[in-house]
C-alpha cells in the first residue's frame, strides 16, 4: 500500500506522523467524555465534530475534491468509515477504553476474511494462524466463569467489536478504490459521519440538546480540527511507510490508550485481559506479514 520514503529524514518523519496519529487516536476518547459531561451525547458530538471536519475539507481540499463523483464503492467507503468512527466514539464513551480498543483491534481478523471474499486474496496457513490467534485472544480476554461463553459483556464492547469490523471493511474497500485520492475518500467518510449521526438523531436515538456553553463549542471545534488534521498526518505516514512497518507503529495506539485510560479514567486490566490483549496484538503484528492493509480509522 505504501512506499518507503527515500532515506533518513523522510523515513523518520513518516514514522513520527504515524506515532502522532496513534497518540491522538489513543486519547481522543477523552474529549468526547468531556462533551458528554457537558450534556452533549456521543451521537450529536460525533455529528457536530465531523461537520467541522467536513467544512474544513471543503475549504482546504477544494482542488482535490474536483474529482469527486458518485459511485456505489465511494458510498460504501463513506458509510463504513462513518459507522466505524461513530462506533469508536460511542464504545469508548460508554465502555472501558482498553477492552473496547482491544476488541477493535481484532480488525486484522476481519480484514483477512474480507480480503479473501472481496479481493480474492488467498488465505494461507499464516492467515489461518492469525484468525486462530485473534479468536483465542478475544476468548481469553472475554471469558468469565460466571458469565459462560466468551462474548462481549455489554453494548459498548459489542460496538467496539463492530467498529473493528467496519474498520476492516473500509480498509478493504479502500484498496479496491485505488484510483480515488485520499482527500476524496476522507471527505466521503466525513460526510457519511454527518449523515449517519443526523439520521440516528432524527430517528430518536440520542438526545438532541444543542450546546449552550462556549466551552462546549470550543471542544467541538477543537475536535473537528484535530479530526481533519490527524487524517492527513496519518495518511502521509502510511503513504511513505511500508504496510508491515506502519501497522506495528499504529499499534502504539494501544499503549497510549492504556496510559490515558489509567491516568484520566482510573481504568485497570487484570492478567487475563493483558494475556488476551497480547494475543490480539500479536495477531495484528503477524497479519502485516501476509499483506493485510493498514489504514486510519
Amino acid at each position: 500500500m505504501a512506499e518507503e520514503a527515500g532515506t533518513g529524514q523522510g523515513r523518520h518523519l513518516a514514522s513520527a506522523a504515524l506515532v502522532l496519529g496513534a497518540l491522538i487516536w489513543g486519547v481522543l476518547w477523552y474529549p468526547y467524555r468531556v462533551l458528554a459531561a457537558l450534556g452533549i451525547g456521543g451521537i450529536l458530538a460525533s455529528g457536530l465534530t465531523y461537520t467541522v471536519a467536513l467544512v474544513l475539507a471543503l475549504l482546504f481540499w477544494r482542488p482535490a475534491l474536483r474529482q469527486l463523483r458518485f459511485s456505489w464503492l465511494l458510498l460504501a467507503i463513506g458509510l463504513a468509515g462513518a459507522c466505524c468512527n461513530l462506533g469508536y466514539v460511542l464504545a469508548t464513551l460508554h465502555g472501558e477504553v482498553m477492552r473496547v480498543l482491544l476488541l477493535f483491534y481484532l480488525a486484522p481478523l476481519w480484514t483477512i476474511l474480507l480480503a479473501r471474499w472481496w479481493l480474492k486474496e488467498h488465505l494461507d496457513r499464516a492467515g489461518l494462524g492469525v484468525v486462530a490467534l485473534s479468536i483465542a485472544g478475544a476468548a481469553t480476554m472475554l471469558w468469565h466463569p460466571a458469565l459462560g461463553l466468551p462474548w462481549p459483556r455489554h453494548g459498548a464492547e459489542w460496538l467496539g467489536l463492530a467498529a473493528g469490523m467496519l474498520f476492516a471493511c473500509s480498509n478493504v474497500l479502500s484498496r479496491r478504490a485505488q484510483d480515488l485520492s485520499i482527500q476524496v475518500k476522507s471527505f466521503a467518510m466525513f460526510a457519511g459521519a454527518l449523515v449517519v449521526s443526523a439520521s440516528l438523531l432524527l430517528a430518536g436515538q440520542g438526545a438532541l440538546l444543542w450546546p449552550s456553553s462556549g466551552q462546549a463549542w470550543l471542544w467541538l471545534l477543537g475536535i473537528g480540527v484535530v479530526l481533519m488534521l490527524v487524517n492527513q498526518v496519518v495518511q502521509y505516514g502510511l503513504h511513505h511507510t511500508p504496510a508491515n512497518r506502519a501497522i506495528v507503529i499504529l499499534l502504539s495506539e494501544l499503549l497510549f490508550a492504556a496510559l490515558s485510560s489509567w491516568w484520566l479514567a482510573e481504568e485497570t486490566m487484570g492478567p487475563r485481559e493483558w494475556l488476551g490483549g497480547g494475543m490480539i496484538v500479536a495477531a495484528s503484528l503477524f497479519s502485516s506479514r501476509i499483506g493485510g492493509p493498514a489504514a486510519d480509522h
